[in-house]
């Protein structure tokens, strides 16, 4: 049973909003929007609700009184309503962008099948995982980036204001600067003259990237980039590919055709290396190539996961092969996550250590000179 993906299109409503930005941002920071953890929520909620024997709309009705925006008692009120005027529950939702063709397609399925209580357990569980993919990552990062702005700061606020001072009284006094503190003396005269060229700078690029940042030269770009970074490049292509299985692992739980899985899942992944192998995978499989033969040809997956897709393909597990990778891979991004932060947090502290120390001691030498001649 296949499906024409190229097929598919969704309404718009005043309420409505796109849910490629929630995908591409991966973490919503106004909570404006039917967000991955609120997906999550509403998942595990109807799951129990059903098992305990409701009918799907009365399940839905306490779900929409549970809601405190009314964005989002909109959002079930007219699932509901598509309901009453007789649409599937997968139909309903095909009319809000807030859900994906992933889901769309995963609730048909099951509907389809008899199987509408597992599909909904196992979007709960993918959502589940994504979120907590999602704080690893955050966990991981958040202390090191805010020492490092901390940081930077810090040596900001040393060139505007602390150099300076130390710059007058050492020409007020005549004192002769070593060449250490005559470049330090320079860099924040430079900084002071020219500052706002930085701000322009940043505003500059941030207008730009928001122009380009759907077009494939600048995707491919950005993602070669972050994948040669120590450490974090490695690290998010794990968690990308974790991903990837994790959506894989629920489309064929859900009884959806390889290829319509494959095709799904680039609507969701917008990482571009991830993104351009799944298009040839794709290919490669409509001129009936297998996928583990297709997959081994792109170094954005790993060796072990096309030797352990092609053991799926000869004994038909791959529903818990897929499973079994996905498992392996949050526990490696959880290792990494750990790593990262333990390996991310000394090296910041000691490289900007070295900065603020040096900037000091540029100070303080020339100090010394001041009350020899003083005295």
């Amino acid at each position: 049973m296949g499906f024409e993906i190229k097929k598919v299109q969704k309404n718009t409503t005043e309420n409505s909003f796109d849910i490629d930005q929630i995908l591409k941002k991966e973490i919503s920071l106004f909570g404006n929007s039917f967000t991955n953890k609120k997906k999550e929520a509403f998942y595990t909620e109807l799951y129990v609700l059903l098992q305990a024997g409701l009918e799907l709309k009365d399940a839905l009705d306490l779900i929409a009184k549970e809601q405190k925006k009314e964005q989002d008692i909109n959002l079930f009120q007219t699932i509901i309503q598509g309901l009453i005027s007789g649409k599937n529950f997968s139909d309903a939702l095909q009319l809000h962008k807030a859900f994906s063709d992933y889901e769309f397609y995963s609730v048909q399925i099951g509907e389809r099948t008899g199987t509408l209580h597992k599909v909904i357990e196992e979007l709960s569980v993918f959502y589940k995982r994504k979120n907590e993919q999602k704080r690893t990552v955050i966990n991981a990062l958040s202390y090191p980036i805010i020492i490092l702005f901390t940081a930077f700061f810090a040596v900001i606020f040393m060139m505007q204001f602390v150099v300076p001072m130390f710059a007058d009284i050492f020409k007020q006094n005549g004192i002769k600067l070593p060449w250490i503190t005559e470049k330090i003396i320079n860099v924040s005269n430079f900084f002071r003259a020219y500052y706002w060229i930085f701000l322009v700078m940043i505003a500059v690029w941030m207008i730009f990237r928001s122009i380009v940042k759907s077009k494939e030269w600048y995707k491919r770009f950005s993602a070669t980039m972050v994948l040669r970074l120590p450490f974090i490049g490695e690290f998010l292509r794990k968690v990308k590919i974790a991903q990837f299985t994790q959506a894989i692992t629920l489309l064929i739980g859900a009884k959806v055709p390889l290829l319509n899985g494959i095709q799904l899942t680039q609507k969701m992944i917008t990482f571009y290396p991830l993104q351009n192998a799944l298009k040839t995978i794709e290919s490669d499989i409509l001129l009936g190539k297998s996928f583990s033969e297709s997959i081994s040809k792109h170094k954005v997956f790993d060796s072990k996961m096309a030797a352990l897709i092609k053991v799926a393909e000869e004994t038909n597990q791959n529903q818990v092969i897929f499973q079994r990778l996905t498992e392996q891979y949050n526990k490696d991004i959880e290792y990494r996550s750990k790593m990262l932060s333990s390996v991310l947090e000394p090296v910041i502290i000691l490289v900007l250590g070295v900065v603020i120390a040096t900037i000091l001691v540029a100070m303080y030498i020339p100090m010394f000179n001041l009350s020899t001649v003083i005295n």
